[in-house]
């Protein structure tokens, strides 16, 4: 898996990893941003200027504190919020990378039709929501967490990775009937390889790597297992 994981990061400068990482970290950035905007929107529009306080007397600057407030309530979220987005707009490129990895290292495979952008936009949202769902009922659990919060994190974003990115390479060339039961088959190295994309997302920045070098890395995940059968 570690191999599987190298040759991903040694492919970093292809063209069409570059490509696809610097849509995903745009769109990524732009949707929190917009998400922000909204969220001051509200702010502006139901929070009064100033409130009255018993025995105190009008207190103003309220949504201006709240405002700020926001802002690092936003980065703190933006920490675990921006990998499951920035996977699902990956999603939507994902047969870029893995064509990028097969045309490299598997040249002599078969093409394969590429999936329609309604598929590939089911999916991703899918995937989108699952993580982000998931991700926040985590938030819950690292209250009680104490000093696993990170092996709690790994564990449930590995699982998560594993699943889906295993499931959509595969896809590719199995089918989805077919994705599934290799993935059933070997659901423990999945889950491993899904953990060793976890580990990094607590890093800003090296985080939104994750979802083209996560592609990457079970598109060989995937052909040595398939060869294992």
């Amino acid at each position: 898996m570690l191999g599987d994981f190298l040759k991903a990061v040694l492919q970093l400068g292809d063209r069409r990893f570059r490509r696809v990482m610097a849509i995903g970290v745009l769109l990524s950035l732009a949707l929190l941003v917009a998400v922000y905007a909204g969220f001051l929107a509200v702010i502006q529009t139901f929070v009064p200027d100033a409130i009255d306080i018993p025995f105190v007397g009008p207190v103003g600057g309220l949504d201006t504190l709240l405002s700020w407030g926001s802002a690092l309530l936003m980065i703190g979220l933006s920490v675990f919020l921006m990998m499951p987005v920035a996977s699902a707009f990956t999603g939507l490129f994902l047969e870029d990378v893995a064509q990028a990895v097969e045309d490299r290292h598997y040249p002599a495979l078969p093409p394969v039709p590429r999936m329609s952008w309604g598929d590939a936009l089911v999916d991703a949202a899918n995937f989108a929501a699952l993580l982000i769902a998931v991700n926040a009922l985590a938030l819950i659990l690292y209250a009680f967490a104490g000093p696993f919060i990170p092996v709690v994190f790994w564990a449930v974003n590995g699982l998560l990775l594993g699943r889906e990115y295993f499931t959509l390479v595969a896809m590719r060339r199995l089918g989805r009937v077919g994705a599934k039961a290799l993935r059933k088959r070997h659901w423990g190295k999945v889950w491993l390889a899904g953990t060793l994309m976890a580990a990094p997302l607590s890093v800003p920045l090296v985080n939104l790597l994750i979802p083209v070098l996560g592609v990457a890395t079970f598109t060989h995940l995937f052909h040595r297992l398939n060869r294992q059968g």
